[in-house]
């Protein structure tokens, strides 16, 4: 301890430090750890966020067959589901997922549905709400039966989205138990209900295409952070899903090109000679797509309608869900690319109405995604990557997603239109990592995958697309949002269906991707920021990773203690705020030497005796002078040897020295950004870390040495920080137009 005291006396000598950092009374604690906050580790989840040694999940497979009628948009299935039980205890239930019953016009979703009527409202305001009937439309999942291994009954109770299967005898650890489900609903319009598969219908010429999303009974998760996460499925919040190998065979319309999950099995008894030749070729095309389908081929199967019906098999193995695309409009293009030892094929299918822009610009976008991903994460594991063209949409399944971006009817589009759609393609095709690999809950943490997805679907965009580069993501992007009014604002760390809609984009989406790039860009620095979340994402994939895991492991991987901004970014609502409170210059004083002690002495009137200021708002009073006095002898204790005043007082001689007074106006401690501008023209930017706050979280006042002298300080000069008040950041204080003096000189 006294060696560390008489250090800091030094550099009190040195500097000129002029302020106690005594903690104020508004201490919030922003730098003590979360572990309060965090699952007490154990031996499922350790406290470096790694799995555990005993870690174990469960495994549902499927043998699914499906048939999908084009008249009355019927869907009708039976599937033998074998569940493996991997936990340590016995079940004596089980619980599914029955997503369709959102639909119902008893669901929860509908009976909460919230809004109010304005003195004139669009006809599509009121399109799905209970008690409006704009369609004789009925949601809803229908069970046709449950059965056993024998075909014997099986108890089952649905509640809402979420039905309980009672076994007959529990099933114990290590065992499985496999049973069927017959089941049947009708699909929907998604122009009037909006959720996430549906179809679209086209007048012109009479066809559909379908995009078929939680289509069948799923399991859900049972896991050791929570035993069964069957908390009902409201809309918002998205799935918790089993991982298992999958067998699917899909019965459409003869004409009809069916894309899904996995890879197709009976390729030759679908497709023509011709497309059977293409696609084969694509398998080993990495320059460019060839088109397999092509939009001829299409057009000309819209007119015909047939009456045949085919059946396409596909298989996939350790994924967590299935989805599946289907209609006779559908070009298809597809190339290959190289991604470590293996060749994924990037396959997109679109109507016509989506050229020239799909043709030109969504294989190319599902290569890039997967590139970067498979760089910044692990290599993409599977063997296939769909990207489905359905209007008004951005959905993801293991595989294959459904995505938004047509052109005008000319197939003319602007620079936003291109920007948006391939942004959602890379978005889409990116959660195969997250969550469709690293497999969190998204039920209750958005966040958690999207969040981290937007963060990659942005640096994909930055470095793959420099031209259509915006904010979207960004710390400058998220200062609107961080900005607003708190009182009813939710955290990030807020349950996904408690999120209120106008926040759940921000707070699922970009506020999240934001803290990420400003913890990669200006907290830990690239290199050890890729590293750690590369760590997290090769922990994780194939397994259930929560919160804390995700926390602990980039703390883990990097040696940086990230506790505060957890706190700050993800558990808050406070914004970053920093302001310049005050500026004072000072120089060393010319110095008066006693011939006999050689000891500098303080005049009345001097920095020794007195604070004499500026006038606080620019340097227009010059330097303030201050003297150095030797050090008292006292202050070496036990030390046999003194410092070299003299050598300090010629280092400090001749150079200006910057007293800042630094303000947490926010409340969310960050790292501080300042740049200098010197008289010479020339500028320097000073990096300080967050745990400048660390014992005072309001207020710190810290002292420059500068060889040159200072015009202007301005605090993150280039938007790094999320810093919402930028009026604040500068010194010399600069007087700002009132919105009323800005209307004048506009108008």
């Amino acid at each position: 301890m006294t060696t560390r005291v008489l250090t800091a006396l030094a550099l009190l000598l040195i500097v000129g430090y002029a302020s106690a950092q005594n903690q104020p009374a508004g201490w919030k604690g922003k730098f003590e750890q979360l572990d309060n906050l965090l699952p007490t580790p154990n031996s499922y989840r350790t406290g470096s966020g790694a799995p555990g040694t005993s870690y174990w999940q469960q495994q549902a497979d499927y043998t699914i067959d499906v048939e999908v009628n084009d008249k009355t948009q019927l869907l009708t299935g039976t599937e033998t589901i074998t569940y493996h039980n991997n936990s340590p205890e016995a079940l004596g239930f089980l619980w599914l997922q029955l997503d369709q019953n959102i639909l119902a016009d008893n669901s929860i979703t509908n009976q909460t549905r919230t809004g109010a009527v304005r003195d004139s409202v669009p006809a599509g305001f009121f399109s799905g709400m209970a008690g409006v009937k704009t369609s004789d439309y009925k949601g809803g999942c229908t069970i046709k039966y449950i059965k056993d291994a024998t075909g014997k009954a099986l108890p089952y109770v649905v509640n809402n989205t979420m039905m309980r299967v009672d076994l007959p005898v529990p099933l114990k650890s290590g065992e499985k138990y496999t049973f069927s489900i017959a089941w049947s609903y009708t699909e929907y319009n998604r122009q009037i209900f909006g959720e996430r598969g549906g179809y679209e219908y086209f007048p012109d010429d009479g066809n559909y295409v379908y995009t078929f999303a939680q289509w069948f009974p799923r399991m859900c998760v049972f896991d050791d952070y929570e035993g069964w996460q069957n908390k009902q499925f409201l809309g918002q919040g998205e799935f918790a899903l089993v991982f298992g190998n999958y067998r699917v065979r899909i019965t459409v319309p003869a004409d009809h090109i069916v894309g899904a999950t996995g890879t197709i099995q009976n390729a030759r008894e679908v497709l023509t000679k011709d497309q059977l030749e293409r696609y084969e070729r694509a398998k080993k095309t990495f320059d460019k797509p060839v088109v397999i389908v092509t939009q001829d081929e299409a057009t000309q199967k819209e007119k015909t309608h047939s009456e045949k019906k085919a059946t396409w098999e596909f298989a996939a193995e350790n994924v967590r869900d299935f989805a599946f695309a289907s209609s006779r409009k559908f070009i298809w293009d597809a190339q290959a690319v190289k991604i470590g030892d293996k060749t994924p094929i990037a396959m997109s299918l679109y109507p016509k109405e989506g050229n020239p822009l799909w043709g030109k610009e969504s294989t190319k976008a599902i290569r890039n995604a997967l590139e970067l991903y498979s760089e910044r994460t692990f290599n993409y594991p599977y063997p296939v990557a769909y990207s489905v063209h359905a209007a008004n949409q951005g959905m993801e399944y293991p595989m294959i997603c459904f995505n938004y971006g047509r052109p005008n009817k000319d197939g003319t589009y602007s620079k936003q239109k291109l920007e948006g759609m391939v942004s959602v393609v890379v978005h889409e095709v990116g959660h195969n990592f997250f969550p469709m690999i690293v497999n969190s809950d998204e039920r209750q943490w958005t966040w958690m995958d999207e969040g981290l997805n937007t963060f990659l679907e942005k640096e994909t965009i930055r470095t793959r697309y420099p031209d259509l580069f915006e904010s979207h993501g960004t710390p400058k992007g998220i200062v609107p949002f961080m900005k607003g009014e708190k009182s009813q604002m939710r955290p990030i760390m807020a349950n996904s269906d408690d999120q209120r809609p106008s926040e759940f984009g921000a707070n699922g989406y970009t506020k999240p991707s934001a803290a990420l790039t400003l913890l990669r860009e200006t907290v830990m620095g690239p290199e050890l920021f890729d590293k750690a979340f590369k760590e997290y994402a090769q922990r994780w994939a194939f397994k259930h990773p929560k919160p804390g895991d995700f926390f602990r492991s980039l703390e883990d991987a990097s040696a940086v203690d990230l506790d505060w901004f957890w706190r700050g970014w993800f558990y808050s609502t406070d914004n970053v705020d920093l302001a310049v409170d005050d500026v004072k210059w000072f120089r060393v004083k010319s110095q008066q030497v006693d011939p006999e002690k050689k000891t500098p002495r303080a005049k009345k009137g001097d920095l020794a005796a007195s604070q004499q200021t500026n006038n606080g708002t620019d340097f227009s009073g010059g330097a303030q002078e201050f003297t150095i006095l030797n050090t008292d002898p006292k202050a070496y204790g036990e030390f046999r040897g003194n410092l070299n005043d003299a050598e300090i007082r010629k280092q400090v001689d001749g150079k200006n020295l910057y007293q800042v007074r630094l303000r947490n106006v926010g409340g969310l401690v960050s790292p501080v950004i300042i740049e200098w501008t010197f008289k010479d023209g020339s500028k320097e930017i000073e990096r300080l870390p967050a745990e400048i706050w660390r014992t005072n979280e309001n207020e710190v006042s810290k002292v420059f040495v500068k060889e040159k002298e200072v015009v202007n300080i301005l605090l993150d000069p280039n938007a790094e920080l999320a810093d919402v008040e930028t009026a604040n950041n500068v010194f010399p204080k600069r007087a700002m137009e009132s919105r009323f003096d800005q209307f004048k000189k506009n108008n």
